[in-house]
This record gives structure tokens, sequence and C-alpha cells, in this order.
């Protein structure tokens, strides 16, 4: 756990550094901050696993605070790092957090088709105020559509409809999450 959050941490720490060696004069900006609010579910099977999730078909639906940054290295391809902060709303799951690592390519005028490695930590409300937090690697993938790629006349545009699907650990669960993320 410990390796993949420095992994995550040093990867992060390099994408300053790469945008203040670069001149900025014409070219498409290269740093991408963004933010963004997403709603879903988080469905877990019953069986246990090594991450240990209790051997109990919790769910509970969600909403999420994103906040990341892309760098766009070369033609489409795109690497990035985001967080991620949810409150459950209904059901078992009391809150989750995590980090990840994204990977993806830009389709149409400003889209972009992703796939994800991280870690996360989840709380289950149906386990007691005082219970442990439940954690492991996830995987996923998603896509980001733009205003610009659903008819609209702009070049470009800032706000993108996001939808994902990610999993914890050994499959023992699936997210399918969909909101609006906002670069700036």
């Amino acid at each position: 756990m410990n390796r993949l959050l420095f992994a995550a941490v040093a990867a992060a720490s390099f994408i300053p550094a790469a945008a203040a060696a670069q001149d900025d004069a014409g070219s498409p900006r290269r740093i991408e901050p963004y933010v963004g609010v997403m709603g879903g579910v988080d469905n877990y099977d019953s069986e246990t696993g090594k991450e240990g999730i209790p051997p109990v078909g919790y769910k509970g639906r969600m909403v999420e605070g994103v906040a990341g940054v892309n760098y766009n290295v070369a033609g489409p391809l795109v690497v990035g790092v985001e967080g991620t902060a949810s409150k459950g709303v209904s059901g078992n799951v009391d809150w989750e957090y995590g980090a990840a690592g994204r990977v993806g390519v830009k389709a149409g005028k400003d889209s972009l088709i992703f796939g994800k490695v991280g870690y996360r930590w989840v709380n289950f409300d149906a386990l007691g105020p005082d219970s442990p937090d439940f954690h492991g690697t996830i995987y996923g993938a998603g896509v980001e559509v733009s205003a610009a790629d659903l008819g609209s006349s702009a070049a470009s545009s800032p706000v993108r409809l996001r939808f994902q699907a990610d999993t914890l650990g050994n499959f023992r669960s699936i997210r399918p999450m969909a909101g609006v993320v906002a670069k700036f």
C-alpha cells in the first residue's frame, strides 16, 4: 500500500516540473487541472477477499468529489493523477477516499477515454462508529464526453460529462459513477 501511494505522489510531483520546463506560446495547454462532482452506487459482493471486506453484500449510494490534473504527453496521449472523497447518502457505505493514476487517449475535439489504477479506503456504516477502514487496489475505466463533441460549435469545452466504472481488489465490488468534471 505504501509503495503504491508513494509512487502516485512521486508521479504527481513530476508533472509541475515538466510544465515549468515547457514554452506554452502557441501550443495547447499541457497541464489541465480539473475538479468534479459525481454520483453512483458501490456494490460489494458477499465473498471475503484479501482486502478484508466483510462477508456480507454491502451496497451504498454516494456522492463523490474528484480533483486531479492531466498532462498532455504527445498527440492524443494523456496521463494524470486524481484524488477522490465520497460520502454515502444511503445504504451501508459511510465514506470512501482514494488516489489513482490515469492514462487516456483524447477522442474527438476534447473528449477522453481513460483507464485508471489506484488505492481506496472504505468505511461501512453497518459496522458501527468505531469500525476499521477496509482498503485495496482499484482498477477502472471511463469516458469524459466534452460539450464540444456533443454538437457545440466550440473547438473546446472546459466541461465534460464523465461516466466510469471501477472495482476494488480482486473484483470484489462494482462501482458505476456519473457526473460532471470541469478543467480550469
